[in-house]
């Protein structure tokens, strides 16, 4: 397999037989590569099964069809894998990382990340990126012999997201700017992602009309699009059609965007990407406008709208409250999350500890310590 991607993947794309390695030294294993152990790892983690019951945008169980962490997470794999295979990039490493992305997201989506964020303000503070890195190298625990996942320096380097310069693989070489074409592949494929399904989601909860979607520049050009191949389309059908054909332009645009920058930069090699002042992976300069307009969209329409964000904010004075209560009592922790209170210290174990739990567990946990009720039977500690 290492053989067939040297003979077929670009020159710039990342091999797994020159992979950087990993922290703990581990033998080879004779049937998968090493960003497909990784992919493997991530997806048995326990951090990646509590992604089905965190929330995205919609409070978790509030709909049935409506996008989670978990939903999200395979949704931005499966593109990352379509870009990544049409540019002739590493498809494993970029599903890894996509797969891996939301691991340190906090419960209760966006809302909960900046309640945390809040209550981390003097002790370091909290983004999810940066915790997504931190469950991979230190809070899993699955194996003996090391902390974390321990993952290759491609995949933890592709969650360094948002980062000015990226850390060296090895002591002694200097920072640089961008991370690999995988890692570009898997930050831009979550964008696409969370712009289609959270506007398909605002409409099967109906909180956007009609007349708020026209106003909207990349609807308005699928809209035309989808009723121009299927003029007989009607609601509920339409919306998904539409959905469907925003994903397609953007991951196409994506596509023929990133190619063209890769021949103009001309890049060699992974490293020539590295130490390149830019991302490679790009919109075209017109959708990168829209998707523009459509974020500010969807923060005036649907991440602020009073049906998602009164309660949303219920739910984060819920983690406030757990957070002050675990400050004041540590013992409340559990056994596994205390023994890190030493080396940690306080205010980043209860941090991990909430960070990792799941919407329902925390309702759980104000329920317990707010009323004085009885942990659930059976519920293991983060």
């Amino acid at each position: 397999m290492e053989a067939t991607e040297q003979a077929t993947l670009a020159p710039f794309a990342q091999k797994s037989g020159d992979s950087r390695g990993r922290k703990h030294l581990e033998g080879s294993h004779a049937y998968r590569t090493e960003f497909q152990r990784d992919r493997a790892r991530v997806i048995h983690s326990r951090a990646f099964r509590r992604l089905e019951y965190k929330t995205q945008v919609f409070l978790n169980g509030t709909g049935d069809h409506l996008r989670t962490r978990l939903t999200h997470s395979i949704e931005v794999a499966s593109i990352s894998r379509t870009i990544a295979r049409a540019l002739s990039l590493n498809e494993d490493l970029a599903e890894s990382i996509a797969l891996a992305h939301d691991l340190g997201h906090s419960p209760f989506g966006h809302s909960g990340e900046e309640m945390l964020a809040e209550c981390m303000r003097d002790h370091g503070g909290f983004d999810h990126n940066r915790q997504s890195l931190r469950v991979v190298e230190l809070l899993e625990n699955a194996y003996p012999s090391f902390p974390g996942l321990n993952l290759t320096f491609e995949s933890r380097e592709g969650l360094q997201k948002h980062e000015a310069f990226y850390d060296p693989p090895a002591p002694g070489e200097g920072k640089y700017r961008c991370p690999s074409l995988e890692a570009q592949i898997a930050n831009l494929a979550d964008e696409v992602t969370y712009y289609s399904h959270d506007l398909d989601d605002a409409v099967d909860f109906e909180i956007l009309s009609a007349v708020q979607l026209e106003e909207n520049r990349v609807w308005q050009r699928s809209h035309r699009a989808v009723l121009e191949r299927y003029p007989e389309a009607r609601e509920p059908e339409l919306h998904k059609l539409i959905i469907r054909d925003i994903i397609d332009l953007q991951v196409r645009d994506l596509i023929t965007s990133s190619a063209q920058s890769i021949i103009d930069a001309g890049v060699e090699t992974g490293d020539d990407v590295r130490q390149h002042e830019t991302p490679l992976i790009c919109y075209s300069d017109d959708l990168f406008a829209a998707n523009r307009e459509l974020r500010k969209f969807l923060y005036q329409n649907v991440y602020y709208h009073p049906r998602v964000a009164e309660v949303n904010q219920n739910a984060c004075e819920m983690l406030r409250r757990v957070f002050e209560e675990y400050i004041t009592d540590p013992a409340q922790l559990g056994e596994v999350a205390t023994k890190r209170v030493e080396a940690e210290g306080l205010h980043r174990t209860v941090c991990d500890y909430i960070a990792g739990m799941t919407d329902r567990y925390l309702m759980e946990e104000y329920a317990r310590l707010t009323t004085g009720g009885e942990a659930l039977p059976g519920r293991p500690s983060n």
